[in-house]
């Protein structure tokens, strides 16, 4: 697919993109470039290709689920404002 110049004007009006006059040719020219790498891609034969969910068959490390840290929540809450029943109290936000 080739674009001209009042196919860019086009473009550029419905993006609202000010484009100089003189740039034109080149985003005529890579535009076109552009729509025709995405023309190629699409004529490409892909019925036996199986569909990818990530490029690289990549196994996610995690580490061991283990506790690092032990429970202060007794520390904390007795250093908070307002506290009540084992819960922070915060003023009221919405009516």
């Amino acid at each position: 697919m080739s674009l001209d110049k009042t196919d860019v004007e086009k473009i550029a009006h419905l993006a609202r993109l000010a484009i100089d006059e003189n740039a034109i040719p080149e985003y005529v020219r890579d535009l076109s470039n552009i729509f025709n790498l995405v023309e190629d891609l699409n004529n490409t034969d892909t019925t036996d290709i199986r569909p990818m969910a990530h490029p690289f068959d990549a196994h996610q490390r995690l580490r061991p689920d283990v506790i690092g840290e032990s429970n202060q929540r007794e520390l904390f809450q007795s250093i908070a404002p307002k506290t009540d029943a084992g819960v922070y109290l915060v003023p009221q936000v919405l009516e």
